[in-house]
Formats: C-alpha cells, sequence, structure tokens
C-alpha cells in the first residue's frame, strides 16, 4: 500500500475510533485462542530474535540490558510463600516484592530462552514457576487485588512462552494453571473501584490469564471490565463535560468526579484519572491499557481501531509531553506535576505509530530517549526488546 494511502487510513481510524462507544460486547473470545499470546507473539519473538542475532539496534543493547540484569541471573532462588500480605504501598511486605520479582525473572528467563536457545534459561524460568506454584494459596491484606494484577501480568507471559515453545519438559505445568485459575483469577476477575491503574492492572492480569487458561467466559468479562475502565480512565474531548464513569463508583455529581479525578475540574483531551496524583501511576495505567490491547491483537480482535487505541495515542501524547519538560499550566494540577512516566510507551507507540502511520511527535521523543526500557520492578519489563519498532 502507498504511504499516502495509509496515511489516509491512519487518518480515517483516528476519526472513527473517537465515536466508538466505551464498551461493546463485541470483544468477544477468539474461536481458538493464539500462543504465544500475552503481550508477545510467536513473530514478534521471532523478530526480537533475528535481530539480536544481527547485533541491529535497539534490539541488541536492549537484550544485553536485560541478559545483565538480576531477573536473568541464572543462580537466582525462588521465595514462594503460601500467603503472600500485601499492604497500601506494599507495607507490610510480606513476599510482595518477592513474588513480583520472581514472576518479572520468569518472564526474563523465557524471553532469554527464546532468544538464545539456551535450554538453562527455560529451566530456570520452570523452576520459578513450579517454586510458586507449589506453595502460594492466597494473597491478603488491602493491596491483595493490586498485588495479584502485578504478579498475574507476568506470570502467563513466561508460561505462554514456554509452554508453546520450549521443547523440554514442563511436568508441572497443569499445577501452575491450576495455581493462576485460583489463586489469581478470582482476587482480580471482578475488579476494582480503587484508582483506576488498579483494574486496569487487574484486568490485564485477567486477560493474560484467560488466554493461558484458554477460558474464554473469563476473557470476556475481563474485556468489558477493561473497556469500561480505560474509557473512565482518559478523557476524551467527545466524552462530553465531564469524564466517562464507572457505574457501580457511584460517582454521580460534578464534585463526586472531580474528586476522584484527584481534585481536576478542567478536563481536556488525553488526561487521565490520575495524571494529577502522579505519571508513575499514570503510567501503570497507561501500560496495562497497551497491553491488553496488544493482546487482543494477538488474538484477532485489534483495539487499536477503537476509542482504545484513540485514548492510548492520547495519554502517552499528553503525559510524554511534561515528561519531556514542557512548562505546567496553571489550570492542570495547580501548575504542578510530579514526572516519573516509566517504561510505559514502546507498546502503545510501536501499534499506533510504527503500524498504523499516526504521527505521535511527543512519544515518539520520549521513547527514543528512553531506550533500551527495562522494568519498572512491578510487571512492566524488557518492551525495547518485544516492542521496539516491532512491525510483526
Amino acid at each position: 500500500m502507498r504511504r499516502t494511502a495509509l496515511l489516509a487510513t491512519a487518518s480515517a481510524l483516528v476519526v472513527g475510533m473517537i465515536a466508538w462507544p466505551a464498551a461493546r460486547h463485541a470483544d468477544a473470545a477468539p474461536t481458538a485462542f493464539v500462543h504465544p499470546g500475552v503481550t508477545v507473539s510467536k513473530a514478534q519473538l521471532d523478530f526480537t530474535r533475528s535481530k539480536v542475532n544481527a547485533g541491529a539496534q535497539p534490539w541488541k543493547g536492549a537484550f544485553d540490558q536485560m541478559l545483565a540484569s538480576k531477573y536473568a541471573d541464572l543462580n537466582r532462588t525462588p521465595k514462594p510463600r503460601a500467603t503472600v500480605e500485601c499492604g497500601s504501598y506494599s507495607n507490610p511486605d510480606y513476599g510482595c516484592t518477592d513474588e513480583r520479582k520472581d514472576a518479572i525473572a520468569a518472564y526474563t528467563d523465557a524471553l532469554a530462552w527464546y532468544i538464545t536457545r539456551d535450554d538453562r534459561y527455560a529451566k530456570k524460568s520452570i523452576e520459578l514457576m513450579d517454586a510458586w506454584s507449589a506453595v502460594i494459596k492466597e494473597h491478603t491484606n488491602s493491596n491483595a487485588p493490586l498485588q495479584t494484577g502485578w504478579a498475574g501480568s507476568s506470570w502467563p507471559k513466561a508460561a505462554e512462552i514456554i509452554k508453546y515453545t520450549y521443547t523440554g519438559s514442563w511436568a508441572n505445568s497443569g499445577r501452575f494453571a491450576t495455581m493462576l485459575r485460583n489463586v489469581y483469577l478470582p482476587e482480580i476477575i471482578n475488579g476494582s473501584n480503587s484508582n483506576g491503574n488498579w483494574e486496569l492492572s487487574m484486568m490485564e492480569a485477567a486477560v493474560g490469564i484467560s488466554v493461558f487458561l484458554e477460558d474464554k467466559a473469563s476473557y470476556d468479562k475481563a474485556m468489558a471490565k477493561f473497556r469500561t475502565r480505560t474509557a473512565a480512565y482518559v478523557y476524551l474531548s467527545s466524552d462530553g463535560d465531564l469524564p466517562r464513569t464507572v457505574p457501580s463508583q457511584n460517582l454521580d455529581t460534578k464534585a463526586k468526579i472531580v474528586g476522584y479525578w484527584q481534585g481536576q475540574s478542567t478536563f481536556v483531551t488525553g488526561l487521565t484519572q490520575e495524571t494529577c496524583r502522579d505519571l508513575t501511576h499514570t503510567g501503570y495505567g497507561i501500560s496495562a491499557i497497551s497491553h491488553v490491547a496488544e493482546t487482543s491483537r494477538i488474538q484477532g480482535q485489534d483495539l487499536y481501531g477503537t476509542d482504545v487505541g484513540e485514548r492510548l495515542r492520547q495519554a502517552l501524547g499528553f503525559q510524554a509531553k511534561y515528561e519531556l519538560g514542557a512548562a505546567v499550566p496553571s489550570w492542570l494540577c495547580g501548575g504542578s506535576l510530579k514526572l516519573g512516566l516509566g517504561p510505559v510507551t514502546e507498546v502503545g507507540y510501536n501499534a499506533l505509530h510504527n503500524r498504523l502511520g499516526i504521527a505521535m511527535t511527543n512519544t515518539q521523543t520520549l521513547t527514543q530517549q528512553q531506550r533500551p526500557a527495562g522494568s519498572n520492578n512491578l510487571f512492566v519489563a524488557w518492551e525495547t526488546l518485544t516492542h521496539g519498532d516491532n512491525p510483526s
């Protein structure tokens, strides 16, 4: 297709995206799930592997960064617990950090296995997954849903790669699936009425777990909650004078909505429900949106061509502008923002700019400045490696 035609298609998509409803039941589970298919596909992995093996940048630098990290340490000892107890801001932290980091390590090792074909990494990934599936029974305390969402976002990414690409033995894969079904899914599938990044991360985990379990009912439920929450998390001018809301939160007056949006009363396209809290938590929400959209695309339903894609594009651009140092106007968060968006732009930027050809100047600048993107030590890891300029 000629470039002019591509640009015209992209422009039409952007116009069309704004008119989409907040949620539609058409986001049904695929007839047959694609594997590996949580955030990263086999085609993307093959592209990444070919670039790393050719020594091409930025992929080789991103791979070297990953392999030198603590998460790729083949001497890592898993630290599973029967009960992971996480209070607000992980205080108390009884297994919270250990669980998240072991889950990221399992995913890191799975990526290392795929790229190097060194089965020591596959075996280490399996060791980590087996250790936790043999022990964990529950998550408790106030941050239990969020903790479950964070760790539950990384586990299925690791498991998908190992189960569907590693030819060696994973004898306890069934036990791992039972862990996801009985310990993780019930804690997250019904969502949350806390700040929006909670439910978005929880739905990311629920969607990924549903793909691994091939659970169509849970996939549909999680995707419906995701669509509703995404529309309530990122504001578009087409929403009207006030942001959309999640019905169960009963935000039925302007005062309640303003309070929930951290005291922000002026709403502009790209603003998120947590922008005035800080860009770090905002980044968690944006990242989860991009991950679910990418998983959905791999599974055959492209949310980038709906309001999800438009909200993601606008949220990335709005936050990136200020992360890059633009002056904060007095009407926005009282004229002051807490920066720290994190390594969360690669997936959305690649999908919207590289695949659809949509201009994203601020996001592009920030993304390229941050390369190679590492890990936020919660649920984001190595996305320059897996999604940086990846056309697959």
